[in-house]
């Protein structure tokens, strides 16, 4: 993968078919800690210092989720780091952020988290096309013991893929 002049080292650019995407934040320990099921995209309202902050790739979704509150959905938790050169107005970096979704969207969210157990995670927050949207996912909590048995799939499956490789080489 290589990074052009422009692209900030914390940013990769995606290729698509009809835009570029460029990934600001992963939320990597969302699939670790969480069964993640269905996928939406969602914009976000963020201030000025807040965009430019998270141009720069000052984001943190790790404790990051998302709740519906007076018909309205919020992300919480999410800390976009204070912009460098913001002056006295820069923003709060830990605040409730307004989702910018569709009415049927917001009751279906509303619908699963009232199920026993869901929550709404955030996955990727991505520049597209000038404007920054996030990945949203239902999930449900995973216990100790799923961690650890999705841990040894994982390095199982490493293991014979290593295996194919040095199979491959000789």
């Amino acid at each position: 993968m290589s990074v052009r002049a422009s692209q900030v080292i914390d940013a990769v650019w995606v290729p698509d078919v009809e835009s570029k995407i460029k990934i600001l934040s992963d939320n990597r320990s969302a699939g670790h800690n969480y069964y993640l099921s269905d996928r939406m995209e969602a914009g976000l309202v963020l201030s000025g210092t807040e965009v430019k902050a998270a141009r720069d790739g000052k984001i943190q979704l790790k404790d990051a989720f998302a709740e519906v509150a007076g018909n309205e959905a919020w992300l919480c938790n999410t800390h976009i780091g204070q912009y460098s050169h913001g002056n006295i107005m820069n923003h709060e970096p830990v605040r409730r952020r307004k989702l910018l979704l569709h009415r049927k969207e917001i009751d279906n969210l509303h619908e699963k988290i009232r199920e026993r157990g869901l929550t709404v995670v955030p996955t990727k927050l991505y520049l597209k096309n000038g404007l920054i949207k996030i990945e949203l996912a239902i999930g449900k909590g995973k216990k100790l013991h799923d961690k650890r048995e999705s841990e040894r799939e994982r390095e199982a499956d490493a293991e014979a893929r290593a295996g194919m490789r040095r199979k491959q080489k000789e």
